[in-house]
Order: C-alpha cells, then structure tokens, then sequence
C-alpha cells in the first residue's frame, strides 16, 4: 500500500504544478538531477548545484500531496500490525502496569546505552502481504527449471496431494515444538516412531533416531560415533560416496583430529588397529551396486565400524545394508515426498545396530507407559543429548528435520510397502530402458549393475552431447578423469549475478572456472539419475540427447518381460519390509487423511494457545510468510505436478549451474545484506542448516582464521555455565577444549572469574561464546568490556544468536565486539519450528573472518581456498525455507523489526510484573527488569508442598498451555517467552492459569490437599481419566479438567494420555511401532488385513 500511496502522491504533484510537464516523473527526476550535477557527466568543473525552484515545488507539493492521500486512503494491510501482538491500548495498559510513561522507558532502562544503536536500520520501504508475493513472483520467475538428472543424493519426485495439503500447508502440523512434553505431542510422536519403523525395516537395521539434518550430517556422524566408540583416528571413506558427503566428513574430521583417507574397499587394509571405521555408498555416486559382505568382515576383524550411506528408494528393490552387516545406515529421505528445493530441507535418516543405540546421534522416540498403564510414546534416552551432557554430548545436534520426516513417514504409509516396490521397479526398469538405448548408440556403461544412477563412456564428444542437453533444457552430471563428483556443464557459464566489483574478483573467479572449462572439453564422461517422475517423453528426449535413435517404446518392446538387471541379480531384495499394520492401512486419500488429523488433533500448538517456551522464541508464523514458502497460487494448478512451492523454487537441483539459480540467488543477496544490517556483520553464509551447526561453522571459521596466523595452539573455549548445551558440544566438535565461566548471584558474567581463566589460558585462548542477552534473561551492562578483555589476549567473540529476538533495532552484536554469530531463522525470523525442524542456522561474521566461510566442493561459491571447508550437503542449506525469513523482514522494515523487539520486552516484563508476587523472579537487570524472557523459581515449593516444576508444566496442559523451559538454564525452574506476537489477553490467560497453579500449590502448603494425591501431582487429566466411570481422588473432575472460567468443555485442548513414565520407558527400550493393539481404533487391524 506505501507505493500505491507514493504512486497517488506523485500523480496529484503533476496536477497540482502543471508547470512541470514531466511531473509525473518526479521519482526520477532526483537521479535526472544527480548526474546532471556531477562534473564528469557534463565535462564542467565541479561546482555545488541545487534543483530547480520548479522541481523544489514539485517535491514539495508531492511530499504534502502524498500525506493527505495517506489520510485518505490509510493503509489497512499494515503486516506489522498484524505480527505484533498488543494494540495501542494494551500496551498502554502494560506500560501502566510497569509504571513506566513509554516503551522508549522501558527500553532505556533494559538495554544498557553503551550498545544502544543510535540510528535506524537502513532498509527498503515496508511492503504489504500482497505486495510481497507479487516481489517473489518476479524473483521467482529468475530462476530457470530444467530437467535435472544429476542425482547425487537429490531426486525429482512426486509429493501427494493429501500430504501436502493437510501436514505441510497445515499449521496445526508447522507450528509445532519439540515433543519434549510427550502428554500434548502424542501425534507427532507416533509419526516419527513411524518414521523410525519405516527406516529400521528399509534399511534392515534394529534402532533409527527421529530424523538429522542431511546425508552430509549424517555421515559426518557417523565418523564421529566410531571415533567415539574405539577412540582410533584414521577413517576410511569410499572415493565413490557423493562428494559433498566426502567434504561434510573430511571437514568434521579435519577438526577433531581424525585423518580420512580415501581408498577403494578392496583397498583398503584394517590389520594396522588404527582404523576407526569405513563409510561407502551403495549404491555408489556413479550407480554402481556391489556386495559389501567381505568388506564388513574385514572391517570387524579389524576392530573398524562399518557405515553404509544409501538409499531409500533403491532399498526397496536392494539387498538392505543390516543384511551384509553394516554397523550403521544412513542416508537422506528426500525421495520419499519431499521436492528437490534447490538442497533442503530434507530429513536424514540414520539407524545403527543394537550395541550402539546408546551412541546414535540426535533425538530418538521410544515407546513406554503412561499413569494409566496404556503403552504411548516419549522422546527416549535424552541423557544422550546436549541439553543434558553438554560438551560430552554424543552430539550438538538440538534442531532436526521433524516435519520433513512427517511428510517421508506419511509418503510410506500413504503408499504402503507393495506401493514403494512399485516406484522402485518402475524406476528402475526406466534406468534400463535409458541403459540398453546408450549401448545401441555407441556408448559405454561403466557397470552393468545399477539401480537409477548410470556413469557413462560417450561414444561421441561429450561436448555435442551436452550441447544437445542444453536445447531439451536438460541438465547432466559431468565427470572429468580423476574428479569426483563434478556438476553439469553449465557451470562454466558466466555469471553476472556474482556481481563482481574489482579486476581482482574477476580473476580469481577465471580462475575458479578454468578447471570446469578443462572438465568439459576433455570430459567424456556423463551421469544420469532417474526418479519417479521419468515419463516415457522423457525417455525419449533423453535418448535422443545420447544420439539414440530408438524410441524408448520400441526399446522396451524388444527388452520383453524377463526380468533384468538387480531384479534378476544375487542383490535383489527378498527379505520383507513394513509389514507392521500401520503401513499397510492407510493407502486411499479419506484414510490417510483422517488419520493425519487424528495424529494432529492430539497436539498442541500455536494454534491453540501460545507456547512460552523460554530461549525459543515460538512466535507467529505468519500465512503470508509460510504462502512465501510454500507458493500457494493457481499457477500450481497448471503444473504437470503438484510440488510443495512454485515449481521455479521447487524443482531446483542443487547443484545446478548457477544462471539456472537466479532468483534464489538474488533473494540470498538481499536476505545477506539485511542480515548484516540487522547484526553489524559483513558477510554472510547460509550454509548450515541449524543453530547448533552454525555454532559449530562459526566456531571452525574461528579455528581457521586462527591456524592462518599460525596460532594453532590456540584450542581454549571459554563457555559461561548459563550456556545452551549446543555451545560446548559445537566447541568439542570444532576441536576447542571447554572451560566453564561461572556466573555472579544476578545472572552475569562472573568477571573476576572470567578474568582469571583469560590470565590462566591468554597462550592459547581461541574463543568465548556468549548468549546475549543472557540465558537468564538479562542485558548484561558489560558486554563490551568482556568483548574486549577476549580480544586482547588473543581470542575471538561467538555471540550465540538465539536471542537476537531482543536484539533487531535495539544493538547489534557487530558492533559492541562480537566477530561472529549465528541467527535462528526458525526464531527471530519466523521459520516455523516443525514439531522439531526445519530450521536454518547462518552465520554472519566480521571482514577479518569472512574468508574463511564455508565452502563448497560442487558449486563455486567464490570462496578462498582459506575455507573452513563444508558444513552442510548444500552450498546454501535449507534454501527452499530461507523465503520466509526474507519476506517477514521485508514486510516489517526497519521500524517494524525495531518495535518487534521492543514490544518481545515489554510483553515479558509486563507478565513478570504479574506474577512477581506469587513466584519468585530470578533473575532482573540492574534496572529491575528482564530481557525478553524471564525465569520462575518454582524450587521452594519442593520443601512447602512437595511441588517440583515439572508438575506445574504437566498442571498448565490442564488449562491447556504447553509448558515454559523446564529445568533450564536454572535446574529446577521454568523459563518464560512470550515474544511479540501474544495479546495481552493471550498472556493475562496464562499469568491466570499460573496464579491458579499457585493457589493449588498454597492449598497443599496449608493442608487443605494431600501432597501426593493432588491436582498437580496427578496431571495432566486426559479425557478418557476425566470421564472414566470411577473417579477416586480428593477433588472433584471439575476441578481437574475445568479449574478457571476461561477453559470451556467447547474448547478445551485436551492432553491424549496422563502422565508419562519416563524411567520406564528408558529401561525397558523400544523405538519401533508398537503392536496394533496399541493404537485408538480397533480397526485398524481390520482394515489392514481386508
């Protein structure tokens, strides 16, 4: 609405001067007038010039003429209004709470001046949601969607429409949290334990986790897991994995002191007892399917692990890697449902043996019981994780791709075993077809033995042959002697969208490409990957690009029927998978359908109620933003394919040249320069794809910079003990050594400890990460100092991002002495949170360690060769959700973005205020008032009334909230953030619920409720306890379900089960689908066998 406001303005100026003919213009006037005024323009010595007297009544007339039609016509579609929470009035209510005149007060007495930034964000205009669609459209039409067959872990595929549209369009299903309170996440629980079940049956493995971040990721895990488990430092690593996943691992291992080596199996020699493990691909980059019995056998024989990245879809036709003895199993699920996406988000999968579930990385889901002794599902064996064992974490991983492995775990159940067969001989027999086609035109296939993925010797120039892909649009893998890996030939096209500025960027980028002009004119060498969108056109084209002159009609009449290839091979699949009844029941749109929204409507999330998780900022996930993401527009309509975006953001190889890339590329350079204004930094990388492996790039960037001064020694981690748990796991992997900072009784810093471990460490101080403001909900007032005091014994500042959200407009770390960071797009910048991913974790960094950013060993991203090396699968991560955090900066603008900040504040002092005197406050600023969140110390009500905080989470799902942070940073407590998107009326509702939580607790205090046998110690009080027809406990079923005004039997969230135990379900482990019996409807089993 602002530029149709400009646009009225402009055109009322012309009317009103009719002495400017050109009136209209005015807008362009101004650059008319700078080059006017510019000597070089004109030839004429320089001399100060001034517009016009017509031209300065035009401006002025324009500019009055503009504000009268903003009077008249007002802007109605203010997103900013519609992202903040409080209106005019509830803030002024709040404020009078505080006592406070202003929020200018508030923030004056929260943010310490010396950080305060002293100007606004320089920032394009605010644009409307409309508006930001119609800039996308634009961007998106940039882009250039080929047909891609580079393989290389991404493949087209196809997602259904119910899954589409009732999960990943679904904000019941997006706008969830981690299901770490079991008794509101029952749904998203039982889709990942699906999740799980489908990998461990798939890949013949015993346990799976709930999903990493991608195959890269994943293997770079696995490395790490069996250097974990026999403490030996050399890693094999098969040359035929993909080479992005070679660089993930070579990158990781580079850091923890592990030395990869890269040899074919037979190669290999594991007599030496220094081999920790081996990692091979099956099948391999180039297609290749081989049995990897005896190298599994030589592996344990030598004490090593053997780890086996593959494939979903071709294990549905394969031998699995469990049947030739692979330790662990690990890969990506992108092909089950999810779009290519220009490289993410997708969900890997991992899976181990027995013996080593207690080692497996990431968040796993078991079953155990509730208080009513009916089987149900809990996040399984947390004591693993980083939240908890910190630096001796089996892993940093904290955010994962739970959404993404929905969508996988729907795509299995919606097709059900038979259905995954299907799709896998389907494309695979078109491989053969494509195979037997290249033979009849002179080619040379380099194995006889492939699922989908053929590497080919081209009877004719290569170059001719890539030429005619270019004009069927069709995009190759390039392979050139002794090069792994390499993209298609496009790649050396030139680029003006690099935008490079000086003769010396140009030459380093000729340099760039000169290898990828020798690949191509010397190549001989292709790939094609097929998937399950190859049509028979595509076929054809396809073998009319390798000078076939077949049809693949006539090929595959003379094939005939008998089978061939691995069909017909020793390493066809005969053992059976997904036999529990859950895959086998819900294969037509009405079941799958309701079965989705059975598993939803068990869950809370922003939805129903606010979630006050404290450190993870859950606000608003605007449609807008989301429709950004998704590309929700008819245009879908006229698609051949239904994918989850518009089809120019969806059907995007990641490793495509980079002029087929464009919008994505330029919508990545103004995310960029936002980003640094919004942070003080200078430079960019989205590479990884969470906070915690932004820690850890950011933390590398720090160990590279420091290694290129010849500083090496230096490998100390200064961590304060208020931490997130991601900090000192992501030190450990980036090869620092940890030491705590112990923090003062108010919650700072310790400085006279901080100063004694710098003068005891100053040799060899690598770092210090900070969390600003702090994990306990404070400003800090000497930032700067403690930014200072690390710089000047040598060390480097990671501020960790995740509360940025107090931070847009108000400081910026760039500027008061951090030199990197990374940013939570998945929380100050609105990506959703997924029930536990996607999220997207960039960094920004000052100039000095710019060079230093991640790099990538497919796509030329004009970095030095100074490079920490590669952090992530994709050059750019989880591209496809970075739309989302671009269109919510746009559509707030500067001042917007300054007042979402502001008002997170003033919504977390404002219910501090409430409950101040009712529970204790821990911690407050020298000021007296808290950050954006603020902790409860609920720990006195152990000795009063046998109260401990994780009853009073289980007691707010009966007034039906999800609970605050629990037991951190302060075990014992909860921790509360409201964020900016809350009402007063949403937050008043909650500070009421906890009053009345208080009042439970003061009744038991003063004898009037038992202590073991309460409201509290017997929650949460699910439907089926509710109504049961015995209710034998000392307060009335009113009382338990309904205990304020506010909770209505009409709309009442109702917890699914009672009580979780958690002990039980960690002694007696199971991570794989339950028995049937265990399920709601005594149908399914019916269903199932019909």
């Amino acid at each position: 609405m602002q530029s149709c406001a400009r646009s009225w303005g402009l055109f009322l100026a012309k009317s009103a001067n009719p002495s400017a003919p050109c009136g209209h213009l005015a807008g362009k006037s101004r650059l008319v007038l700078k080059v006017q005024g510019s000597p070089r323009s004109r030839g004429a010595p320089a001399r100060a010039s001034s517009p016009s007297a017509s031209v300065r009544a035009l401006r002025t007339s324009a500019a009055i003429s503009s504000r009268q039609i903003e009077r008249i016509l007002p802007r109605h579609d203010d997103f900013t209004e519609r992202h903040i929470g409080p209106g005019e009035r509830e803030k002024r209510e709040m404020l009078d709470v505080l006592g406070l005149e202003s929020v200018d007060q508030l923030i004056e007495n929260t943010v310490p001046s010396s950080i305060r930034m002293r100007r606004s964000m320089k920032m394009d205009d605010p644009v409307c949601e409309n508006e930001i669609l119609e800039s996308l459209q634009k961007i998106a039409s940039m882009n250039k969607v080929w047909r891609s067959y580079i393989g290389m872990g991404y493949y087209n595929c196809s997602v259904p429409p119910p899954i589409q549209r009732n999960l990943l369009e679904n904000s019941g299903w997006v706008t969830q949290y981690t299901p770490y309170q079991p008794e509101v996440s029952q749904g998203r629980l039982e889709s990942l334990l699906n999740y799980q079940t489908m990998i461990c049956d798939i890949t013949a493995m015993s346990v799976a986790n709930a999903s990493l971040l991608d195959e890269g990721t994943a293997a770079a895990e696995a490395m790490q897991l069996c250097h974990r488990q026999n403490k030996r430092r050399t890693f094999y690593v098969d040359p035929r994995c993909h080479p992005q996943t070679i660089a993930v691992v070579q990158t990781r291992a580079n850091y923890i002191g592990v030395k990869t080596v890269l040899k074919l199996p037979h190669e290999m020699d594991f007599s030496g007892k220094d081999v920790s493990g081996v990692l091979v691909q099956y099948p391999d980059t180039d297609g290749r399917v081989e049995d990897f019995t005896a190298l599994v056998d030589r592996a344990h024989k030598g004490g090593a692990l053997a780890c086996c990245a593959t494939d979903l879809l071709a294990l549905c036709v394969l031998r699995p890697p469990g049947e030739f003895g692979f330790d662990i199993s690990l890969g990506s699920s992108q092909r089950f449902g999810v779009p290519l996406c220009y490289g993410g988000p997708h969900a890997a999968f991992f899976a181990v043996k027995e013996n080593l579930v207690r080692m497996m990385p990431g968040r796993m889901v078991g079953v155990t019981r509730d208080a009513a002794g009916k089987e149900v599902f809990r996040l399984a064996l947390q004591t693993r994780e980083q939240h908890i064992r910190r630096d001796k974490a089996t892993s940093n991983i904290c955010t994962a791709q739970a959404l993404l492995a929905n969508m996988a775990a729907m795509f299995a159940l919606y097709h059900g075993p038979q259905g995954l067969k299907h799709i896998a001989k389907r494309t695979h027999s078109a491989a053969l077809i494509l195979a037997e086609g290249l033979k009849r035109a002179g080619h040379r296939l380099h194995s006889d033995m492939f699922f989908d993925t053929l590497k080919i010797t081209c009877g004719v120039a290569a170059k001719d042959i890539l030429e005619r892909a270019a004009q069927r649009q069709i995009n190759l893998r390039v392979y050139s002697e002794g090069v792994v890996g390499v993209t298609a030939v496009s790649d050396i096209t030139w680029n003006p969208i690099m935008e490079l500025e000086s003769l010396g960027s140009v030459m380093f980028f000729c340099l760039l490409l000169i290898p990828l002009f020798m690949k191509v004119l010397f190549c001989q060498q292709l790939g094609v990957s097929l998937d399950e969108t190859v049509s028979e056109k595509d076929l054809d084209d396809l073998l009319w690009v390798f000078g076939c002159e077949s049809s693949a009609e006539l090929i595959a009449e003379q094939m005939g029927e008998r089978p061939k290839g691995i069909m017909s091979s020793p390493l066809k699949r005969t053992s059976k998978y997904l036999t529990h009844p859950i895959f086998n029941s819900y294969h037509s749109e009405t079941n799958i359908v309701r079965y989705m929204k059975r598993l939803e409507n068990k869950d809370i999330s922003l939805v129903h109620s606010m979630i006050p998780l404290g450190s993870c900022t859950m606000k608003l996930n605007s449609s807008s933003e989301l429709m950004v993401s998704r590309q929700l527009c008819e245009e879908l309509l006229k698609q051949e394919k239904l994918p989850i975006t518009w089809r120019e953001f969806a059907n995007i190889h990641p490793f495509v040249p980079l002029d087929q890339a464009e919008g994505y590329q330029k919508l990545f350079r103004q995310l960029e320069k936002d980003l640094c204004e919004v942070t003080g930094y200078d430079s960019i990388s989205f590479q990884p794809n969470s906070g915690a492996q932004g820690e850890y790039a950011g933390l590398a960037a720090i160990k590279a910079y420091l290694n290129s001064k010849g500083e090496s020694a230096r490998t100390v981690c200064l961590i304060p003990k208020s931490a997130h748990g991601t900090n000192p796991a992501s030190a450990q992997m980036a090869g620092m050594k940890v030491q705590v900072v112990e923090v003062d009784k108010d919650g700072n810093t310790d400085l006279a400890h901080l100063k004694a471990l710098v003068d005891k460490h100053k040799a060899n101080l690598a770092a210090m990460m900070l969390t600003y403001p702090s994990t306990f909900g404070v400003f800090e007032e000497h930032v700067r100092e403690v930014c200072d005091l690390i710089h000047e014994n040598g060390g480097q500042v990671y501020l960790d991002g995740a509360n940025m959200n107090a931070q847009v407009g108000l400081c910026r770390p760039g500027d008061y002495g951090s030199d990197v960071s990374h940013l939570n797009l998945h929380k100050t910048f609105c990506i959703p949170h997924g029930g536990g991913g996607p999220g997207m974790g960039p960094i920004g960094v000052k100039a000095h360690l710019a060079p230093f950013l991640p790099s990538h060993p497919v796509v030329p991203m004009q970095v030095p060769s100074s490079s920490l090396g590669t952090i992530s699968a994709a050059p750019w991560g989880s591209s496809a959700i970075l739309p989302i955090s671009w269109a919510y900066i746009k559509m707030m603008g500067a001042k917007g973005l300054l007042h979402a900040s502001e008002v997170a504040i003033l919504n977390a002092n404002y219910m501090a205020k409430r409950l101040e005197g009712h529970y204790k406050i821990l911690f407050r600023g020298r000021k007296g008032y808290v950050a954006h969140e603020f902790i409860l110390d609920v720990r006195p009500f152990k000795k009063t009334a046998n109260i401990e905080a994780v009853d009073v989470a289980k007691r707010l799902q009966d007034y039906g909230f999800h609970a605050p942070t629990m037991s951190w940073p302060v075990t014992g407590t909860l921790m509360i953030e409201p964020t900016e998107s809350e009402d007063k009326a949403e937050m008043d509702r909650f500070c009421d619920a906890l009053l009345g939580i208080r009042q439970e607790i003061a009744d038991i205090e003063e004898g009037r409720m038992d202590s073991r046998v309460n409201p509290l110690k017997m929650a949460p009080h699910s439907l089926a306890c509710v109504s049961s027809s015995t209710w034998d406990r000392p307060y009335s079923r009113e009382h338990a379900a309904f205990p304020l005004p506010f909770i209505r039997p009409e709309t009442k969230f109702w917890p699914s089960i009672s009580r979780i135990d958690d002990i039980y379900g960690d002694q007696h482990l199971v991570c794989t689908c339950p028995p049937m019996e265990v399920y709601e409807s005594p149908y399914e089993e019916k269903r199932a066998s019909s």
